[in-house]
């Protein structure tokens, strides 16, 4: 690269890292990233320093880490045929950094835990970090579908990038294969870009291959007034009781039976509470609805045989064993299920736990590490990355056309696989606060990765009687008019003249393409208030 041809902001410190030697067929200059100035590999948890000549072939023993400039990106290449790699950490120097907030994303789900901060030199920046000041925007990412799991820091003026390879809680052993771990894009702010602009336009580097829904998509849920205290019965009862608000004709909503209809931890066979699936489904559609199933694919039964389960720690959690998703008889069965799930008529699959099922972490648990050290999967050959998006592809492949709803999933690893992902946890139908935490934080800062990843679901209204109306009517408005998809969970008794006129309304918001809502004070606000939803500026009081 042409060191001379370094981009020098005045007071973006991450800018002198960028280098525009890569032009785009319509004349734009593509910014990469330096070389690094350090690279380490981890193994057997002691740090091992590499060397080279030319900062793009990086050596330690058999170890090589090779760097390469491809169109747009740096191609990062890992080859470790003895050493189990726990991770590679590459580090860039760069000035102090001073007057500057940054922002990363979340390793999966985000808990009411994002926004716009001051540096913190232990914060973890998970897959892009992002640094602006009142003039400039630096984004740092990695593609998405990458083979390793990632997390950017800035710290004692450097900006460090860690590429998480184990397999389970330990070292992937790679053998003569070349890892292909990831690959590093950047950008700086166009002209007068605000931030919200520039970092959508950053999502369309990391994500160059989406998997666009057809339409919008709207529609119910049950969970947040039965929670999992459902039946066949209550399920069409909450679909005759939102139908006729459908104006729509041409874009039917989904009505979505959440868990609770399944036997035990048996997810191939209903309960008793649900009889006949292909009926339901067909009872569904004739009241106007497109039907959809929750389902929990890495959960196994209580008489598995040990030899298709995961490691003993995790099978200690209070839901049962798990399923060790890198025995293809594993794979097989969920693919078996997803598959069933279509022959009964379903259009959409909401899979859910994956994430925790196989780390035995929640993400806002994973600061530290991701899962608890020294355990592995069966295939030690593979990274958890590769492991997740094999997965991740072989529910896809079983899907076919019908749409997949990612919960609890790995959010660079969904991007492009699923139509839609839930980008927040749980938000409630018996606390406001809950959803203000977890609803109104997540849309305010991953709605940015909204129709680029997948769509971004910020969960649903929780229309209960415990909920205050003013509070859900505020909810449910941002939802619907921010081009996001819009779930209702509505209890009967909470819905009377004025609910109904209000959900009519929204349903046909929710059910048209619409501009993406941007958060106008999202630099400065972890709960965003004020909104452009529609080309209108919206204020909303969530507290």
């Amino acid at each position: 690269m042409n060191r001379r041809n370094f981009i020098q902001l005045t007071g973006a410190s991450l800018a002198s890292l960028l280098i525009s030697d890569f032009v785009k067929a319509e004349g734009k200059k593509i910014s990469v990233i330096q070389m690094p100035d350090e690279i380490k590999i981890r193994s057997g948890d002691v740090d091992f320093l590499l060397q080279s000549p030319d900062k793009q072939t990086w050596n330690f023993r058999d170890v090589i880490v090779k760097l390469k400039n491809t169109k747009d990106a740096v191609a990062v290449f890992v080859h470790s045929p003895t050493l189990a790699l726990q991770e590679v950490q590459m580090l860039w120097k760069i000035p102090a950094i001073k007057n500057a907030i940054v922002l990363g994303d979340a390793y999966e789900r985000t808990y009411g835990d994002i926004s716009w901060r001051q540096i913190n030199a232990t914060k973890k920046l998970p897959w892009y970090c992002v640094e602006h000041d009142e003039n400039n925007t630096i984004c740092f990412g990695v593609k998405t579908g990458c083979s390793a799991i990632c997390y950017w820091r800035i710290a004692d003026n450097n900006l460090q990038l860690n590429l998480d390879t184990r397999s389970g809680g330990s070292g992937v052993q790679l053998g003569g294969r070349m890892l292909n771990a990831v690959e590093i894009v950047t950008t700086k702010n166009e002209g007068n870009e605000n931030a919200f602009t520039t970092l959508r336009r950053f999502c369309k580097q990391m994500c160059d291959k989406p998997r666009p829904v057809t339409q919008p998509v709207y529609g119910i849920n049950d969970w947040y007034f039965a929670y999992g205290n459902n039946s066949a019965d209550l399920i069409l009862q909450h679909t005759s009781l939102l139908a006729p608000l459908v104006t729509n004709s041409s874009n039917k909503p989904f009505s979505v039976i959440d868990d609770g209809w399944e036997n035990g931890t048996d997810f191939s066979r209903p309960n008793e509470k649900f009889p006949d699936m292909p009926k339901l489904v067909g009872e569904i559609k004739k009241l106007g609805m497109r039907p959809g199933l929750w389902t929990r694919p890495l959960l196994a039964k209580p008489s598995e045989s040990k030899k298709v389960l995961a490691p003993n720690f995790q099978n200690d959690n209070k839901d049962g064993a798990t399923l060790d998703p890198t025995i293809e008889e594993n794979i097989q069965r969920i693919k078996n299920n997803i598959t069933l799930y279509k022959q009964w008529g379903f259009e959409m699959v909401k899979h859910d736990y994956t994430t925790f099922d196989i780390f035995s972490k929640w993400g806002f648990e994973m600061n530290d590490k991701m899962t608890e050290p020294g355990w592995h999967f069966n295939d030690t050959s593979k990274t958890n990355a590769e492991i997740i998006l094999y997965l991740y592809k072989s529910i896809r492949d079983a899907a076919g056309d019908m749409y997949l709803i990612g919960c609890n999933t790995i959010s660079h690893l969904s991007a492009g696989v699923f139509e839609l992902n839930r980008i927040g946890d749980d938000t409630s139908g018996k606390e406001w606060s809950r959803t203000k935490k977890m609803g109104v934080n997540t849309m305010g800062f991953r709605i940015v990765q909204h129709n680029i990843f997948y769509e971004a679901d910020g969960d649903c209204v929780g229309l209960t009687t415990a909920i205050p109306w003013e509070k859900n009517k505020q909810w449910m408005q941002l939802l619907a008019q921010s081009s996001a998809p819009l779930f209702i969970s509505a209890q009967p008794e909470a819905v009377g003249a004025e609910q109904k006129d209000f959900i009519k309304q929204c349903f046909a918001d929710a059910s048209k393409p619409q501009p993406i809502g941007e958060p106008l004070d999202w630099l400065d606000n972890p709960f965003p208030s004020k909104w452009k939803l529609d080309n209108k500026i919206v204020d909303f009081n969530w507290d």
